[in-house]
């Protein structure tokens, strides 16, 4: 889809620079973070486009690698949510999110056992649910610290913990779910996603790649849906929690 070369090193760069540059400038706080990012994921892909023939050979291999995306995204949510030792919760709404689906495909034979299929299935769902926990989470405990004092009316109220912080912090972290909703409502319309794309560039037909995008579209809100409502309730009762 893209012309390699020097060129596209030069517009990677540039890009890069633009978007540093501009949040900079508007004062979004994330121009280094920028930077950084698009470092580590140059670094990333380059190690993972050599390492990723012998990973799906091997059944053993790819289970591996699929434990490690768990632990990496997991990590990614937990930073994300709080810096207190609380964190690792994280991992349950990721880990319940998308690896039974997985599981499920393969029992069902929707997706062949093979390193090749169930590599990129898993990444896609294991990044959503990532996705879908950093976001419930963070706006979760950012409307139980804003609201704090709705949260002791209802206390006074005889509501117990549980209930009095999930009036307060569900409906800001159901929103975690609008990202994904959008897509799949404007799919074909406003974008053709990366798996429709990559199954008609690998000789599929419209058809089949339609298919495809349409799993992975809803294999996305299932994995994601799930991941926010542990993540809310790991929020209301007190697990997930900053210092």
């Amino acid at each position: 889809m893209l012309v390699t070369g020097p060129r596209l090193a030069y517009a990677l760069v540039l890009l890069t620079m633009v978007a540093a540059a501009v949040a900079a400038v508007g004062r979004l706080g994330h121009g280094r973070q920028i930077a950084v990012a698009v470092a580590r994921a140059a670094v990333q892909l380059a190690a993972v486009s050599l390492l990723i023939t012998a990973i799906v050979t091997s059944l053993w291999a790819t289970a591996a690698f699929v434990a490690v995306m768990c632990a990496v995204a997991s990590g990614t949510s937990a930073r994300r949510i709080t810096r207190g030792r609380h964190g690792w919760w994280a991992a349950v709404p990721i880990a319940a999110g998308s690896l039974p689906v997985v599981v499920g495909l393969l029992l069902a034979g929707l997706l062949p056992l093979r390193g090749i299929a169930v590599v990129p299935v898993a990444g896609i769902l294991i990044g959503g649910a990532m996705t879908a926990t950093s976001l419930a989470g963070r706006r979760a405990l950012d409307e139980l610290t804003g609201r704090w004092g709705e949260v002791e009316a209802a206390l006074a109220l005889g509501l117990l913990p549980r209930d009095a912080a999930l009036l307060v912090c569900r409906p800001a972290a159901a929103q975690a779910l609008i990202p994904a909703l959008d897509q799949t409502r404007t799919v074909g319309l406003v974008t053709l996603p990366g798996a429709y794309v990559g199954v008609l560039l690998g000789g599929a037909s419209p058809v089949a790649a339609g298919i495809t995008q349409l799993f992975v579209l809803v294999g996305l809100l299932a994995v994601e849906s799930v991941a926010v409502v542990l993540t809310v309730e790991l929020v209301a009762r007190g697990r997930l929690q900053r210092r």
